[in-house]
């Protein structure tokens, strides 16, 4: 049994693959020390859109850099869905000299497709692998599961890939026994972490026969991350008597794990719940990483996903007769606390005006003002609206929902859904239609104001951001942008604000 790792390809989904050099230098010395005998190193890939690091396309300066460190056999995968047959030559001459395997990421539809590559490749003098996604849902594809058959003389290693992490080692034996019956190619195993079933389902599967084990430091990987290199090496070391250098594998771990510090992979629950279902991990790794959804919204979205519904409940459109000339948007700034006073001052001394919380973070400071006020209910709002008020028999306001069918599903107390509205679009801007600002700023055109305050939109003033702030604030720039153009409203900050695109006023000017 050979063990592969593929830290720096797998890993890439969290660097967009750029890694820090002496990290990586790092990386392949202690490797050279350790029983692994495969190093996969990236992607080698056609021009793309988007950014994408060095180790995505794999320049053959980058892999030559890696050669002359490196005493393992490197290996690049190609996306299958991605290449055409006529880049195959450009894409893989240059490499002849430096890679020994080429593996193709591969959705079991495309398996004719992703055949007929691989000859081309097979024909260049590379060994090939078949790296075959979507383990848990190829029972019942009996025209894929057929032409499996079709690899023999072709591939050198048939990879089960459990792109969900929601195999159960029951399932990894009934797998392997289907595809052994159909091709006497060697099989690997690439295992992901979800349910922290990894270890055990890469042990079934050598077990059964398989001749390839993958594997990453730390189980730094897509979503949830795979099997940890350690962890089978120390478990193969235990119970196989493997030699192993404990000191060459302390010190890549220790570096990557130091990097797991910013990056957070892993798994938790809402990636738990995607692998027992089967969800795709591209959606819940962009909540979780890049946007602020709470883990409740996570598992709605992911619940509704299962069900195969649009969303779990609708409601009427709002729709208001009442029009105000001033609107209060009120964030989850510290300003929105330090400067209340001041606000209810204004509100109370202020015709025609009301409250629109973007955030109900400070909804209970300003429960008491003799105004109309209106919630946001993004995300996990609802729950925390039942934290912050500790009776909602009583609630006042009036809540607003993204327009149905909202990506996250959706959570509302039961007390207040008579007071519950959702709405019908957002006209201002197609994208980033479901964020607090956004409903806010709808909410504000819905309500027929002629001039928008914020207070406690801070922008994290003051202090180092890191990248969720720093994507956060983006996000809702871009979003003052498109409602500057598309409308003559002037938006003003009545307290402090790093905001390019709010007028900065005093709130005391006003009182």
């Amino acid at each position: 049994m050979k063990i592969l790792d593929c830290t720096i390809r797998d890993g890439g989904y969290y660097t967009n693959w750029d890694f820090n050099k002496d990290l990586v230098k790092l990386y392949l010395e202690s490797l050279n020390n350790l029983p692994v005998e495969y190093l996969e190193v990236g992607y080698r890939s056609p021009k793309l859109k988007n950014y994408y690091g060095e180790y995505y396309y794999c320049p053959i300066y980058v892999l030559e850099s890696i050669k002359k460190i490196s005493n393992k056999k490197l290996v690049i995968i190609l996306n299958e869905k991605d290449i055409k047959i006529e880049q195959i030559v450009a894409l893989l001459s240059p490499c002849k000299e430096i890679i020994t395997m080429v593996r193709l990421a591969i959705d079991p539809q495309n398996m004719d497709r992703a055949i007929v590559l691989a000859e081309k490749i097979k024909s260049m003098g590379f060994e090939i692998g078949f790296n075959v996604m979507y383990m848990s849902k190829w029972k019942g594809q009996n025209q894929f599961l057929n032409e499996i058959k079709h690899i023999n003389g072709i591939a050198d290693v048939f990879y089960m890939v459990d792109s969900y992490g929601g195999i159960y080692p029951e399932q990894v034996r009934e797998t392997f026994d289907i595809v052994r019956n159909q091709t006497n190619v060697p099989i690997g195993f690439h295992g992901h972490n979800n349910l922290e079933l990894a270890l055990i389902n890469s042990l079934t599967a050598i077990d059964c026969g398989a001749e390839m084990i993958d594997a990453t430091i730390t189980g730094m990987g897509r979503g949830a991350g795979n099997l940890k290199t350690e962890l089978l090496l120390t478990a193969l070391n235990a119970r196989d008597g493997l030699t192993l250098d404990f000191n060459a594998l302390a010190d890549v771990t220790d570096a990557f794990t130091k990097l797991q510090t910013e990056y957070g992979w892993g798994t938790n629950l809402p990636y738990m719940v995607s692998g027992a279902n089967s969800l795709p991990q591209k959606d819940v790794m962009e909540w979780i990483t890049k946007r602020f959804y709470s883990i409740n919204s996570i598992l709605r979205a992911l619940n509704n996903q299962k069900d195969k519904v649009k969303d779990n409940e609708q409601f009427p459109v709002f729709s208001q007769a009442k029009k105000y000339k001033k609107v209060i948007i009120l964030g989850g700034g510290l300003s929105a606390i330090e400067h209340q006073e001041a606000v209810k001052q204004l509100v109370s001394t202020h015709n025609d005006i009301c409250i629109i919380h973007a955030s109900s973070r400070h909804a209970l400071i300003y429960k008491s003002l003799n105004v109309n006020q209106y919630f946001c209910l993004v995300g996990n709002e609802g729950n925390r609206l039942e934290k912050i008020f500790s009776d909602l028999g009583n609630f006042n306001g009036q809540c607003i929902l993204p327009a149905y069918p909202r990506k996250m599903g959706t959570y509302v107390p039961k007390i207040i859904s008579e007071k519950v509205f959702e709405l019908k679009q957002v006209t201002f801007t197609e994208n980033l239609n479901d964020t607090h600002t956004a409903i806010a700023l709808q909410c504000s055109i819905e309500l027929g104001a002629e001039q928008i305050y914020f207070i406690g939109y801070d922008g994290y003033a003051g202090r180092n951001l890191n990248q969720r702030e720093i994507d956060l604030l983006n996000e809702n720039e871009s979003l003052f942008q498109s409602f500057n153009k598309a409308t003559n409203l002037k938006l003003v900050s009545l307290t402090p604000t790093i905001y390019k695109e709010l007028i900065p006023e005093s709130i005391y000017s006003y009182l």
